[in-house]
């Protein structure tokens, strides 16, 4: 059973569904009710087992009640797959950066990681079994000019994951992150062209990643299979990561 945030649409929907068609039952969490509506419907018309939680993962309250929500109804967690986020201003530089935005992005993006893995490991404990992946950014690795929110937010993401990764590393819950480079979403319908294309040219495969290539790697991440990685962040950057 997965709990997967941002599931209404991109990532997050990709990676439900793929774990929805090897069995899993998937549990999505997101602010957007509509479109979550839409696609736990889409989920269960193709006979999988899903489920809709409207949660704002920023606030502590609405997602610490979400997980006792399902911990109540199924009894465990075994998976979380935290993929809400936000990119917040491009081609703008720290001094034209306004904090108000900053913040916003500090609180899903930071935030919301934090509050998303300290209340999914809370009810994982209690049966010695989790798998959470974070799913991160490139950006977060190298840094993007003129994103320095996105970049720092989901820099803080790689230290969660590496400093999480190893408290849990003998209780059979793994915790591992995710570097996308520039994955063709609705989520960078809003970045700039110029910003786009600055990030395109430093992929070496020169194209974007698809949701179905990131919802793959993920699947094998929060396997039972994946026993032996925690603490590590997978790269998916078309050649572009270096480390």
């Amino acid at each position: 059973m997965a709990v997967i945030s941002g599931g209404a649409d991109g990532l997050g929907k990709g990676i439900a569904l793929r774990i929805a068609s090897e069995g899993g039952k998937v549990m999505l969490f997101d602010i957007n009710p509509a479109m979550l509506k839409k696609t736990v419907d889409e989920i269960k018309a193709l006979g999988y087992v899903a489920e809709a939680f409207v949660v704002d993962i920023s606030k502590e309250d609405s997602v610490k009640f979400a997980f006792q929500k399902v911990e109540t109804i199924y009894g465990k967690v075994d998976v979380m797959i935290n993929s809400a986020g936000i990119v917040g201003p491009t081609s703008t530089n720290i001094t034209e950066y306004p904090v108000e935005e900053y913040d916003k992005i500090y609180a899903i993006n930071l935030r919301g990681a934090f509050l998303m893995t300290k209340y999914a490991i809370t009810v994982m404990q209690k049966k010695n079994y989790g798998r959470v992946l974070l799913i991160a950014s490139i950006a977060g690795k190298e840094g993007n000019p003129f994103m320095c929110g996105y970049s720092s937010m989901k820099a803080g993401v790689l230290g969660l994951v590496k400093g999480i990764g190893k408290e849990y590393a003998e209780k059979g819950i793994t915790i591992n992150g995710l570097a996308p480079a520039v994955i063709k979403t609705a989520m960078n319908e809003n970045t700039s062209p110029e910003q786009l294309a600055y990030m395109t040219s430093k992929i070496p495969m020169k194209r974007l990643g698809t949701v179905e290539e990131v919802a793959a790697l993920s699947s094998f991440i929060v396997s039972k299979e994946a026993s032996f990685n925690t603490g590590f962040i997978f790269d998916i950057s078309g050649g572009r990561a270096t480390y």
